[in-house]
């Protein structure tokens, strides 16, 4: 990513950025009440340099809550987050970079929300936060009752079957949230994913610190898979039903001679599987939940037929 700015007088900016998610644009006067000029986005939203400084202000003194400044900004990095413009979380090379101040945005835009009744067909809600809309033009397609909430984007040609999103989240071109799966808020699911029926992807707001749960380009997450606590699920992996995978449990590779760990993370192509290893207590040897990698799916362009012999070769249930 590259930024250059240049500040004129005070406040006004002329900026050029390049990057997957913003295109160049020229900014004037922070604090305009007045609707700003549409953008090829048809966005509001402003630049990073000028409106991240008023959500680390309003972060460390919530009286700024107040003041439509700070709400104007919060709203605009909800509707940014909406759109796809910006992320929770962000490929930087090859490792992935979380931007805390957009995290603390989403956590700030709950108290300047007013609860209010939300009536979709004959369904009734009473939320802060409204439903994401416009489907047909998103090119998403819905299943009747799933819900996503406004500030998750939905890339073109998302399928959500009875399933949720919540705010944050980043669902990226092919995927498919299957029956009754949900994504957490702030979680990153890449391009083409299968996320089986009852599927959970973890949510993190709080701690800032805290990375979200990032499922890359191609994984098969099998159905009732549990990956929570900022696990990272690397590109084409593929996890059987019934993985659980938080930050501390054991990802163990079992393909080799000697066993391999990992915590945290499930490297590209793995194939995995629930296991359990013993452990020492003091009442006793006791089996404990981990789960094993027991081989690789071959690279391939055709990622199906790749998942298919992933399958037949290991014998995973989905």
């Amino acid at each position: 990513m590259s930024f250059s700015a240049t500040l004129i007088n005070r406040g006004c900016l002329i900026a050029s950025m390049s990057s997957q998610y913003f295109l160049s644009f020229v900014w004037v006067s922070p604090f305009d009440r007045k609707p700003a000029e549409k953008t090829k986005h048809d966005t509001r939203m402003h630049t990073i340099p000028l409106i991240k400084p008023l959500i680390e202000a309003a972060w460390e003194n919530r009286a700024l809550l107040k003041e439509d400044k700070t709400q104007d900004a919060i709203r605009e990095v909800i509707q940014a987050l909406d759109k796809g413009q910006i992320r929770v979380a962000e490929p930087v090379g090859d490792q992935w970079q979380v931007n805390e101040w957009i995290k603390k945005a989403v956590i700030l835009y709950f108290p300047i929300q007013k609860m209010e009744i939300i009536e979709t067909g004959p369904f009734e809600f009473y939320d802060k936060m409204a439903l994401k809309r416009n489907y047909e033009a998103l090119g998403v397609r819905v299943v009747p009752p799933a819900v996503a909430r406004y500030g998750a984007f939905l890339a073109k040609g998302v399928i959500l079957m009875p399933s949720y999103v919540n705010i944050g989240a980043y669902v990226d071109s092919g995927t498919m949230v299957d029956t009754w799966a949900t994504v957490g808020s702030c979680a990153q699911i890449g391009k083409d994913v299968h996320l089986s029926g009852g599927v959970g992807i973890g949510g993190v707001l709080e701690p800032i610190q805290a990375a979200p749960v990032i499922i890359e380009d191609g994984c098969f997450i099998g159905s009732r898979c549990i990956v929570v606590e900022g696990v990272h699920v690397q590109k084409e992996a593929v996890l059987g039903a019934n993985v659980v995978l938080t930050k501390s449990t054991k990802i163990i590779d079992v393909t080799g001679s000697q066993p391999r760990e990992y915590k945290g993370i499930v490297p590209a192509r793995a194939v995995v599987i629930p296991g359990s290893y013993t452990k020492k207590f003091p009442a006793g040897d006791y089996q404990v939940p981990c789960a094993i990698i027991i081989g690789e799916r071959k690279a391939s362009t055709d990622l199906k037929t790749s998942l298919n012999n992933a399958l037949r070769e290991f014998d995973v249930a989905v």
